[in-house]
């Protein structure tokens, strides 16, 4: 039987990806603070194939050790890398388990960064509200009064 690696894909990433959007305080933008949307997926290193494949399908995307668990991490930060190769996988192959909600709004999120509305204060302020609707069981560094009540406008 033939392997259908799209599918392979979304249901390997179902258990063991990650869509994340974090937020650092930055004095080189206007509002003072970045907005870094991330996927990653993990995979002992003896089992980093898939990784490699994965990366290969999509052509773009980093290795790298992940120093918190001893795994092997394929990353993806880039935007246009996110909006041209991920975001299109998981439209086409969507995810089964209630990961599939952390996708939308990462989508989401990830689109109005393409407009350009991180860059204004009402923008940043609902890609910061669905980013904290995202991945309910992770901890945040900073939270969403702390990140929206500091905001700088140069």
């Amino acid at each position: 039987m033939p392997l259908d690696l799209d599918s392979y894909v979304s249901g390997f990433v179902d258990g063991e990806g990650c869509f994340c959007v974090s937020f650092q305080p930055s004095v080189r933008h206007a509002l003072g603070w970045e907005v870094r949307p991330s996927f990653s997926v993990s995979q002992n290193a003896d089992r980093a194939q898939v990784l490699h494949v994965l990366q290969q399908r999509w052509g773009c995307g980093s290795i790298r050790p992940d120093r918190s668990d001893n795994t092997l991490k394929f990353e993806v930060r880039n935007l246009s890398e996110l909006a041209g190769a991920v975001l299109p996988h998981f439209e086409k192959y969507p995810l089964v388990s209630a990961k599939q909600v952390d996708f939308d709004l990462f989508k989401e999120i990830c689109q109005r960064m393409q407009r350009g509305e991180h860059r204004t204060a009402s923008g940043f302020g609902k890609i910061v509200e669905a980013a904290m609707r995202m991945n309910s069981s992770g901890k945040r560094k900073y939270s969403s009064s702390e990140i929206l009540n500091s905001l700088t406008v140069r």
